[in-house]
């Protein structure tokens, strides 16, 4: 019986922090886990300790979780307020931006002092397209460790400016219709009302906005729509 009470309580605890969970995670931003800074990686992994404790221990007291995760959450919030109004304690809190090559050039130095290997950096170049450093102008390791790269300016790709190629930049879509629903509100934000739409569904044979799964228009006005009861077997054989 003191098993199973157990098991219960166990139960609850977790449909209760998980909710709590969630919203501290929203309140601590898109930043803290996006990128996960140093001081943002201790949090959630002191956070991670307090919550498995709790689900896995019936025996603590749930406030007191409850309580921690609130003051863990403030506290972060506290100290990315200071980095943001102290530099200098910004600075001590969290990595600093490290060179790592400069104009081709290898920097021992600054690669020890952040314990990078030569591996480790090649792996970084490599996946952003550079297979020769000395295509390398300018590397960085940002603070939350990932690698920015500069090419020298003979190994950059030409813009069209430079090509005197004048052309419009891709458009972008909005979506209209979402399972056979006409989204109004993004309607009356570009402008347009349901008569229009619908009009535009009669121009591609489409008798009622239910038989549509998903419709978008461009920033220009162009509507497509993709239908309910499309075919799935003209798709390409891509299996795992």
């Amino acid at each position: 019986m003191e098993i199973m009470m157990d098991s219960l309580k166990v139960m609850g605890r977790i449909v209760t922090i998980l909710p709590l969970m969630l919203a501290i995670g929203l309140y601590m931003g898109k930043r803290s886990i996006g990128e996960l800074p140093v001081i943002d990686f201790l949090t959630v992994l002191v956070l991670g300790s307090v919550v498995g404790a709790d689900i896995a221990d019936p025996n603590i007291q749930h406030i007191h979780t409850v309580v921690a995760i609130v003051v863990i959450a403030i506290l972060q919030k506290v100290i990315v307020f200071i980095k943001l109004k102290k530099r200098k304690i910004g600075k001590w809190l969290t990595f600093e931006p490290t060179i790592v090559i400069y104009k081709g050039e290898w920097k021992r130095t600054n690669l020890k002092r952040i314990q990078y290997s030569i591996d480790n950096v090649l792996q970084m170049l490599r996946e952003q397209g550079v297979f020769q450093t000395s295509e390398v102008e300018l590397a960085i390791v940002e603070p939350n460790g990932r690698l920015s790269v500069k090419r020298k300016p003979l190994m950059e790709p030409p813009t069209r400016e430079e090509l005197h190629i004048m052309r419009t930049g891709n458009d972008y879509e909005v979506p209209v219709i979402l399972d056979g629903v006409i989204q109004m509100d993004i309607l009356r934000r570009m402008g347009k009302e349901k008569e229009w739409i619908r009009k535009q569904l009669n121009q591609q044979n489409i008798p009622h906005e239910s038989r549509v799964f998903y419709g978008a228009m461009t920033s220009r006005g162009v509507c497509m729509f993709s239908l309910k009861d499309s075919k799935v077997d003209d798709l390409p054989p891509i299996e795992h």
